[in-house]
């Protein structure tokens, strides 16, 4: 979910299994059920308002719980929400919560909600997140200190209603309030602690976990929360989470039965792994898009004939049969296939030319754009440093280079973490990244590419067409229409290509046979709470 991003951690094999012996199994229960979760990433943060990756989600998701949730299947049910009703207009919900308590007691109340969005909308959190909270009233002027947090559009009537209102109608606002951006923070400890409550001495959640240790770039270790208000059918009552950046050493952890499940594998590894663990592999359509990212505050970078051009001269189909190898669909748009009441018709407009008529096209653009062999065009490339990045990057720097021998590229590998601060704050020049749907929409794509959607916004791109365009379209209530408007505006970003849409992903994974409650999903969201072991299931946990 969110930005797919994996960070620094665990590197070699002697490590990781030393993290596991000397630091993960030795603290358990003998009598736990406990279960080992390779998490691709080091986590920057376990605060629900300044998370951004999948991996801390994993976590965090684990921990707290919005008004809505998902299923073992991925799909969106209700979780602090008893019930709910939608205005005629579309524009106010009223929640009525379940009772359910934090992890130390207290209730989890409609005033948690309300304190908690807006706390990520202040200015003061620094949430780079934020902005995927912008369809609520308000949020865009509080969040950049315009209007006072109380002007939110969130209002806390008792202690279990809820009331949000929108800016526009978003038929897709259960689904958005599964994100992590929405989970209530528990008040009386915040405001005790500041930013240490999330620390395992501090911290209390209204998940089915707790947080118990974190050791950094070694592992996280939640148990079991009693308090949780499904406790009784939930199986697993430990788990550790372990940072698995070196694809290699994860798949042979799995392997020799050290970790349970991954959620990433190398695709060239795909033939291997299904001849030896054939049981083990788990491929799957999945919402989301690798993208590379231009930085258009740089002159160069300003111009769309420079960043068409790059765009034209990437093999797609090279890089996702002979690098990725695992089923990944080279891209021509920006949204991936099966977004919900979405038509999927914008194509880049080159999309079906031969790459060598595409790169002699490119050629002609940059001459047009000024550049030759007397005024060269340099840049320099940088990526994530885990899964199939690093095999990329070379392919890539290739095939820029065979636009012309004056087109100069230097490509450099960033640990993850760092490499996506760097494009937040627009300190770089092109750069590779991911993204996930958050919720089955195609506005969770379109927003990245919106003026106000800074820092998100890695580009730095602003068009008032495109922006008045997703504008109008989130106002209309009618799905059809809204889909076609917004199937515009992604034809004008592709036209000036601020991203480089390259392949569609795929869940890739690695699950032991014996863990059940595992289902592959278009979301590749995977709770804990729905797993179990099958030779430990009594009927109390259902998988």
């Amino acid at each position: 979910m969110g930005i797919m991003r994996q960070a620094g951690g665990l590197a070699l094999a002697g490590i990781a299994a030393l993290a596991l012996n000397a630091c993960g199994r030795s603290n358990v229960d003998s009598d736990s059920v406990v279960l080992h979760r390779g998490n691709m990433a080091e986590p920057l943060t376990l605060d629900p308002h300044k998370a951004s990756g999948t991996w801390e989600n994993n976590i965090i998701g684990d921990m707290f719980i919005g008004l809505f949730t998902e299923d073992a299947a991925g799909e969106t049910v209700p979780g602090m929400a008893e019930s709910w009703e939608m205005s005629e207009d579309g524009l106010s919900w009223t929640f009525i919560l379940r009772e359910a308590q934090w992890s130390d007691g207290e209730p989890v109340t409609a005033y948690d909600f309300e304190y908690a969005l807006r706390r990520i909308l202040t200015p003061e959190t620094l949430a780079n997140y934020a902005s995927v909270l912008y369809p609520i009233r308000n949020a865009r002027p509080v969040n950049v200190g315009d209007m006072a947090p109380e002007e939110l559009g969130v209002r806390a009537v008792d202690e279990r209603t809820l009331v949000i209102e929108l800016e526009f109608p978003a038929p897709y606002l259960p689904g958005l309030l599964t994100h992590y951006t929405t989970f209530p923070v528990p008040r009386h400890v915040v405001e005790r602690y500041g930013d240490a409550w999330v620390q395992p001495q501090n911290i209390q959640t209204n998940g089915p976990y707790r947080l118990v240790d974190w050791r950094a770039s070694n592992f996280v270790h939640v148990t079991r929360n009693e308090l949780f208000w499904d406790n009784e059918n939930v199986c697993i009552d430990e788990v550790f989470y372990y940072p698995t950046v070196d694809n290699a050493a994860a798949e042979r952890r799995v392997r020799n039965g050290e970790l349970d499940l991954i959620t990433d594998f190398a695709g060239q590894s795909l033939p291997f792994l299904r001849q030896q663990v054939p049981d083990y592999v788990r491929v799957h359509p999945y919402l989301g898009i690798v993208y590379f990212s231009f930085n258009t505050t740089l002159e160069q970078f300003a111009d769309p004939r420079v960043r068409n051009a790059l765009g034209m001269a990437i093999d797609r189909d090279f890089i996702a049969e002979n690098i990725l190898r695992a089923g990944q669909i080279p891209a021509y748009s920006f949204i991936p296939p099966g977004v919900d009441n979405y038509p999927g018709t914008a194509r880049i407009g080159w999309f079906d030319a031969p790459v060598e008529e595409r790169r002699r096209l490119a050629r002609e653009l940059l001459e047009e754009a000024g550049y030759g062999p007397n005024n060269p065009l340099r840049f320099t490339y940088t990526f994530r440093a885990t899964g199939d990045n690093p095999r990329i990057a070379p392919v890539v720097q290739q095939d820029w280079q065979l636009i012309a021998d004056w087109v100069q590229v230097d490509i450099q590998v960033v640990e993850t973490q760092i490499h996506y601060s760097n494009m937040r704050s627009a300190d770089y020049e092109l750069g590779d990244g991911g993204w996930i749907g958050d919720y089955n929409d195609a506005y969770n794509f379109l927003f990245l590419a919106e003026t106000e959607s800074v820092p998100m916004n890695y580009t730095r791109w602003s068009n008032e067409a495109y922006d008045t365009l997703v504008a109008q379209a989130n106002r209309t209530i009618d799905a059809e229409e809204r889909g076609r408007m917004l199937a515009e505006a992604e034809q004008i970003m592709l036209d000036e290509m601020p991203y480089i849409p390259i392949v569609y992903y795929v869940n890739k994974s690695l699950v032991n046979p014996r863990v059940t409650g595992w289902e592959d999903n278009i979301v590749h969201i995977h709770r804990t709470r729905w797993m179990c072991f099958s030779d430990l299931e009594d009927g109390s946990a259902e998988g």
